[in-house]
This record gives structure tokens, C-alpha cells and sequence, in this order.
């Protein structure tokens, strides 16, 4: 499996995330109830992040200019998105903490749309698919994934 195809089906489970999360934020009736739920997302988008930075980012920036483009962009983005989270525990009011949660949500719904349609495509172009898909065991290998040869049915 390429790493682009792995990347590609952890956002679509964070999507759903996304989705539940936008439910039940406005739903909170205390900033402590955000925060938990944001406290859970930063858990989750920290492994992902750090798997996507030091598997492709990093193999794209060894043939691509890493002061600007997309690589930069992406990892201005992931900082941003940090950022949000980080803020969230000093957000002491329901509302304010509900509007930087749900902020946070609407920058990585937009940073993944950038990885799907301009970084993945631009990996695959400038990596190859012998790469993606050594890289993509190497993604297997940080997530625990067995990936099993499945006999052909007659």
C-alpha cells in the first residue's frame, strides 16, 4: 500500500470524527466538555501529523525546495492546527472554547482537502510508486498494520 493510500483513509476516519465532534461541540454545556473533546482530537491528529511529517514530508523536501511550496504550506498548517489545540485548556468560557474547537476542525478539513488534491498527486509524481509504497510499509509498520497476501479465489 502507498502511503498516500493509508494517509488518504486516516482522513477519511477523521472526517467522521470531524463530523461527530461538530455535533456535539455546540452540545457542551462547560468549556471542561470541550476541552476534553479537543484534548482527544490533539491525541489523534498528533500521531497522524507526526507519521505524515516524517514519512512523506520529509521525502518530499529531499527533492523539492523546503523554504516554500507545499510542503512548507502543509507544515505551517499542521502548526496551525497544534496551535488551536494547545490554546483550547486557557479557554475558560463555553463559548470561546467552542469556537476555537470548532476552528481547528475547519483548518484540518481544509489542510486534508490540500494533501488530497495538490500533495498527494505532486508525491506521486516527484516520489514514484516504489517509494510511496516503501514508504507505505513503513506507515504499516509505525501503525501496527499486517499487511497479508490474500489468496485469489478460483
Amino acid at each position: 500500500m502507498k502511503i498516500t493510500q493509508a494517509l488518504l483513509g486516516e482522513h477519511a476516519i477523521f472526517a467522521t470524527l470531524f463530523d461527530h465532534l461538530e455535533e456535539q461541540i455546540p452540545q457542551a454545556d462547560c468549556a471542561g466538555k470541550v476541552r476534553a473533546l479537543g484534548a482527544m482530537l490533539q491525541s489523534a491528529l498528533a500521531s497522524h501529523a507526526q507519521l505524515e511529517e516524517t514519512l512523506l514530508f520529509s521525502s518530499l523536501e529531499s527533492v523539492m525546495d523546503t523554504q516554500m511550496g507545499p510542503v512548507a504550506v502543509m507544515r505551517m498548517e499542521h502548526e496551525q492546527i497544534e496551535g488551536g489545540l494547545e490554546a483550547l485548556p486557557s479557554k475558560d468560557e463555553v463559548t470561546s472554547a467552542q469556537r476555537t474547537l470548532l476552528q481547528v476542525i475547519v483548518t484540518a478539513r481544509s489542510h486534508f482537502a490540500k494533501e488530497e488534491q495538490i500533495l498527494f498527486p505532486l508525491a506521486a509524481q516527484l516520489l514514484g510508486d516504489e517509494t510511496l509504497e516503501a514508504l507505505g510499509e513503513q506507515w504499516a509498520t509505525a501503525r501496527h498494520v499486517i499487511e497479508a497476501d490474500v489468496p485469489a479465489c478460483a
